[in-house]
């Protein structure tokens, strides 16, 4: 019997400071506890320790806690960084936003399975989606998935 691949999951630093939040706390929880039960793979980068390492301490704790979830850490390249510029330079966000453009790249770049973000202005929204891809293809990378944890949990878990 073959078994099931895990998936690697990327998630910025909205899943984890969801997890503290009125408004996301159940979804980001929940893939919180697929992380620890060992369904997925957690990825997070460089960016995401630096922004949270700025976070209030609860927030900082869930990041401490989720490394002992076998979380893999992706470190920037100049890969990353190029690809990042590229989603700069066609607008898909602008300067203010370019953290949001270095998660998607780090991600890309390192051929995640799928993107987690509660961005819905950046990130998980249809057209920004397609645009991250269209760049992404055009520089011979596969399209990336972006999803709220709402759609990546299981809900029979």
């Amino acid at each position: 019997m073959r078994r099931k691949k895990k998936l690697r999951i990327y998630i910025d630093t909205s899943v984890i400071g969801g997890c503290l939040d009125d408004e996301f706390k159940e979804w980001s929880q929940k893939l919180m506890n697929e992380f620890k039960i060992g369904l997925h793979v957690p990825v997070i980068s460089s960016i995401t320790q630096a922004e949270i390492s700025k976070a209030p301490e609860p927030v900082q704790n869930i990041l401490l806690n989720m490394m002992d979830y076998d979380c893999e850490i992706l470190l920037e390249t100049e890969e990353s960084i190029a690809l990042a510029y590229k989603y700069l330079k066609e607008k898909i966000v602008s300067k203010n936003f370019e953290d949001d453009a270095r998660h998607i790249a780090v991600a890309t770049a390192n051929n995640v399975d799928i993107v987690v973000s509660w961005n819905f202005k950046h990130i998980v929204h249809f057209d920004k989606i397609r645009q991250f891809n269209s760049v992404n293809i055009r520089e011979g990378y596969k399209a990336v998935e972006i999803y709220s944890p709402r759609e990546v949990v299981r809900y029979e878990v």
